[in-house]
């Protein structure tokens, strides 16, 4: 039980860093630190579940921008499957970037 725990926190930890690497194309900060990814749950089998937002509804690369974030989640050692949630509640706002993004961008 502990172990199977340990390993859900290294693989959301995993999950974290491969998400740093996807970034938005019109903005210079990767979607975990805009805020965009608002839930990562993985289940017993290493199956994620991923619920992320944009950052306009009407973003005319959202299909790209989500199948890039599935991409990065599935290329992770361990993680069996993907699915993916796109939602647009609560809707995004500045206040859900990190620091660092907020400092990358001048909003600081």
């Amino acid at each position: 039980m502990e172990s199977d725990k340990k390993q859900k926190s290294v693989l959301e930890a995993n999950i974290v860093m491969a998400l740093r690497q996807v970034f938005d194309p019109e903005i210079p900060v990767n979607v975990y630190d805009l805020g965009l990814i608002y839930k990562i749950e993985i289940d017993e089998e290493h199956c994620v579940s991923v619920q992320m937002t944009l950052t306009a509804p009407n973003c005319p690369i959202a299909d790209q921008v989500v199948d890039n974030v599935a991409d990065a989640v599935r290329d992770v050692p361990g993680v069996v499957d993907v699915s993916m949630e796109l939602v647009f509640e609560p809707p995004w706002n500045k206040e859900m970037m990190s620091e660092e993004a907020k400092l990358e961008l001048g909003l600081l």
